[in-house]
């Protein structure tokens, strides 16, 4: 089980990861990466970036079934 400071040390040397990304790296369930990301957005420490509607060349996007899970989601330190 990874800390909060092994996520901080690995967005720090990647600049910008996916959750899931981050969990694999780290062999941690991604509901608690989730939950660490969480709180170090509340302290000001990281930042989701989220991907814009508009990437979507088809534009089915919006009519999605999937609500919009196409859309990927990066964090990375502030």
């Amino acid at each position: 089980m990874a800390s909060m400071i092994q996520l901080r040390d690995l967005l720090a040397l990647q600049g910008r990861m996916e959750a899931r990304q981050l969990s694999q790296s780290l062999h941690t369930p991604q509901p608690m990466i989730d939950a660490m990301l969480e709180r170090m957005e509340a302290m000001g420490k990281a930042v989701r970036i989220q991907e814009e509607a508009e990437g979507c060349l088809s534009g089915s996007c919006k009519r999605c079934p999937e609500g919009k899970a196409c859309l990927r989601e990066w964090w990375a330190l502030r």
